[in-house]
């Protein structure tokens, strides 16, 4: 059966791709490559295109954290587009909107190609969202100076090109990694923007917001001295709940049955999705949460109000300050750049932004409203995003129960029947699935709303990605001892 991507494969031939390596590389030249491109990712993360205003940008900010980006270097727009092009195709596929067999090897390199098609055109439009809307600043611009070559135009253009292209090539270093590394490019990038942040913030922060403290001495200078590191407190607790979660699991006993005394364990983590519904959840409220700037000065009148305004309002930096936007977007300041937690617990308790709405009129919505939205909208994407996953990768019961009978493996007193399998399978997955998507949407949350450093989000996904990361080292470790196995696992 032909794919509906057809139409994608002329132009997939013309994109450059990374070629696999003609023999296997080597534990110590996977490490070299997958070193070498984490070297080149922090070597753009501190280049700025040319055109660029430089300005001083919060490293806090949860979209470069998450993004793996920075506002106005060469990887502004970071991995944003080639999850979101992962996502969009991913939902086009589970609503059956596109048509791939992801077992066919030619549909599945169709896929992967068209994939990132997508993620180069994403990058370009995202690139210029952010110039467009002046949250990256371009000489004759909202940043001041003469333009390059007396046109504001060409040098809009030229930055937004430099910047699409700082996402092009980590779209390729993560190929490079894949193919050439060990795990993959996204998750690299990823575990080094939070870790950066976690450094950035202690040294650039924590330290001496709690010097200060003891400098200004009073009875109080030790105890403010200790609350300077409450996000740091914040942040190994994440961890450390992270980890422990990660250990977590249900074994279904199985049995050869052609091979009677051996068997197995078919464990069912309680993170059974790992981090993919807050990976996937985070990324589509920071796209939208980028895209409401173009809300912006739009108008449509609606019952006697601006529906835009309805939607979102958006501060100077293009940050949402109300609006339904603002209700599901982790639009709160962190309390390391308002002065500490007691200003940010007043602020938490006092604010009440208003919002307009259609046929109603100006309602004011107490922060404590707005956090209790964002927490249960968050929980409830990544329960969709969670069940949505296992259900189009194959990690359901009816797909997993298949897997086990087709590899000849049962489940002790039961029939060889996939439905028999299936109906146990089914008193694990489904719920674990709900209770993990759950656990990791209210601990991301958590993070987000006490400003542990690196995000909730970042945290969460640095902890599976080093787990993973160790696992993945530890094989490769043990395919190198005994090489045979390698070929017995195939």
């Amino acid at each position: 059966m032909a794919s509906s991507l057809e139409i994608f494969r002329p132009y997939i031939r013309m994109l450059p791709e990374v070629t696999k390596p003609a023999r296997a590389p080597t534990l110590n030249q996977k490490l070299i490559w997958t070193l070498a491109v984490l070297m080149l990712f922090f070597v753009m993360y501190h280049i700025y295109p040319i055109g660029v205003v430089v300005v001083q940008s919060q490293q806090f900010e949860f979209m470069q954290i998450i993004f793996a980006s920075k506002i106005g270097s060469l990887i502004t727009a970071g991995i944003g587009p080639i999850v979101l092009a992962s996502i969009f195709l991913q939902l086009f596929v589970g609503a059956k909107i596109i048509n791939v067999d992801m077992r066919d090897p030619d549909q599945k390199a169709l896929f992967s190609g068209t994939q990132k098609i997508l993620a180069i055109l994403l990058s370009f439009f995202e690139s210029g969202i952010y110039v467009v809307t002046g949250s990256v600043p371009v000489f004759g611009g909202t940043g001041g100076g003469d333009p390059l070559l007396g046109s504001i135009l060409f040098t809009q253009l030229l930055v937004v090109f430099q910047l699409a292209m700082g996402s092009v090539i980590l779209l390729y270093m993560d190929e490079i990694v894949s193919k050439h590394g060990i795990g993959s490019g996204i998750s690299l990038f990823i575990a080094a923007g939070v870790s950066l942040a976690v450094v950035q913030g202690t040294l650039g922060y924590l330290l001496p917001n709690s010097a200060a403290a003891i400098n200004e001495g009073g009875s109080d200078a030790i105890p403010n001295a200790l609350l300077a590191f409450l996000p740091l407190v914040f942040t190994a607790l994440v961890f450390a709940a992270s980890v422990y979660a990660e250990g977590m699991k249900v074994e279904i006993p199985l049995a050869f049955e052609k091979f009677r005394g051996f068997g197995g364990r078919f464990p069912i983590k309680f993170l059974y999705v790992s981090n993919i519904p807050v990976i996937l959840a985070s990324a589509l409220i920071l796209n939208i949460r980028l895209w409401a700037r173009l809300f912006n000065g739009m108008s449509f009148t609606l019952g006697g109000v601006n529906i835009f305004q309805t939607l979102a309002v958006t501060d100077a930096t293009g940050s949402p300050t109300s609006g339904l936007i603002y209700l599901i977007t982790p639009s709160f300041p962190n309390p390391l750049l308002i002065g500490g937690y007691r200003p940010y617990v007043e602020y938490l308790l006092s604010r009440a932004p208003e919002m307009v709405l259609p046929f109603v009129g100006t309602v004011y919505v107490p922060e404590v409203v707005h956090i209790a939205i964002y927490i249960l909208f968050y929980m409830v994407l990544c329960v969709v995003f969670g069940k949505f996953w296992i259900e189009t990768t194959g990690m359901d019961s009816h797909s997993v129960a298949e897997q086990l009978i087709k590899s000849g493996l049962q489940i002790p007193g039961y029939r060889r029947d996939p439905r028999l399998v299936e109906r146990v399978l089914d008193k694990y997955i489904p719920v674990i699935t709900v209770m993990g998507s759950i656990f990791v949407g209210l601990l991301a949350a958590f993070a987000d709303l006490t400003g542990a450093l690196g995000t909730g989000t970042g945290i969460l996904l640095t902890v599976g990605i080093l787990y993973r990361f160790y696992e993945q080292l530890a094989t490769e470790r043990m395919f190198e001892l005994y090489p045979d196995l390698k070929k017995f696992v195939g």
